[in-house]
């Protein structure tokens, strides 16, 4: 039997992990809400830790946005996700939990890291200044992980994800990521008849795009491995150009409008393509193609609409 508990489940990302993992035999699940568990205060962390006694931990919770969240609030973003990872990672070793898997972001990679970037790239060179506040806070939560399990014996690891979407995502207009925000950006105009829809940029830059459900299914693998590596990929292995992205989205709601490019928007790093090499030769890899998991995502936009269940 394990107890394990997952950081951040109301997210998207931990909602998808809640699901895969009630599907694995012998695990208890422990969550906490926002309001019943602040993870930026220390204090009440190490209580929750001290009174509940999980056997391992995910920490999938964070402070995420787009490319004008990450802009608009980088102190936000760098305290409150060092915050989480400090305390989610410290009071875990204080308690004495010996197994616990950091989830970061593709985003820790240099702007101008070799494509497709392997874990090797991590540090290599300047950050997109864009969210450099938000991979600084991934980065040192990640090599908390490495050096507690390397000084401690703990087998504490982290994982890469790609960009993500899926249910449950945050469909905020201005302050999430592009997927969810180009999806509600199309339904919105296709429900009022508009004529054109404005994307950001020129649509040039490259991105990959992975299910949340495909995420949560690689965390489950790798944590049933004796001797994970301290740092892996978690990608699809493809990626498609925002270009493509917005018109694959327009056509998947249904839009018939005009699509008109800003190109005095910043189009962010230039390509942003993992290598999941590492991942790939441990066994595990994608299942859910983009367009069939796009499909899902906006079925479940609308079923979330409906039932007054829709984040942002």
């Amino acid at each position: 039997m394990m107890k394990l508990f997952i950081s951040g489940h109301a997210g998207m990302v931990g909602s998808a992990l809640v699901r895969r993992f009630q599907k694995v035999a012998g695990v208890t699940l422990v969550t906490r809400t926002r309001k019943e568990l602040d993870l930026a205060n220390q204090a009440a962390v190490q209580a929750f830790y001290a009174e509940e006694k999980p056997d391992a931990v995910i920490v999938a919770a964070g402070k995420v946005g787009g490319i004008h969240a990450n802009n608009t609030y980088p102190a936000e973003f760098l305290f409150e996700n060092l915050a989480i990872a400090t305390n989610c990672i410290h009071g875990a070793w204080k308690c004495g939990v010996k197994r616990l898997l950091f989830l970061g972001s593709s985003c820790i990679y240099p702007k101008l890291a070799p494509q497709p970037m392997h874990e090797d790239s991590l540090l290599s060179s300047a950050l997109e200044p864009t969210n450099e506040a938000y991979a600084i806070a991934k980065i040192a939560g990640l090599k908390m992980a490495e050096y507690y399990r390397k000084q401690y014996g703990v087998i504490y690891h982290a994982a890469m994800p790609t960009n993500l979407y899926g249910p449950g995502d945050n469909y905020h207009p201005q302050n999430s990521h592009v997927m969810p925000a180009l999806i509600r950006r199309f339904h919105e105009a296709k429900m009022a008849g508009q004529a054109e829809v404005t994307a950001w940029g020129t649509g040039r830059p490259q991105r990959e795009f992975m299910h949340a459900d495909d995420l949560a299914d690689a965390c489950t693998f790798l944590m049933q491995l004796e001797n994970p590596p301290d740092l892996v990929n978690v990608g699809f292995g493809t990626d498609v150009t925002i270009r493509e992205l917005v018109e694959l989205v327009a056509g998947v709601v249904g839009y018939k409008g005009r699509i008109v490019w800003d190109k005095s928007k910043p189009d962010g790093t230039p390509r942003k393509l993992l290598d999941t090499t590492r991942l790939n030769k441990l066994g595990w890899s994608p299942r859910i193609p983009l367009t069939e998991g796009l499909a899902q995502t906006y079925q479940a936009f609308l079923e979330e609409s409906r039932s007054n269940r829709l984040r942002g």
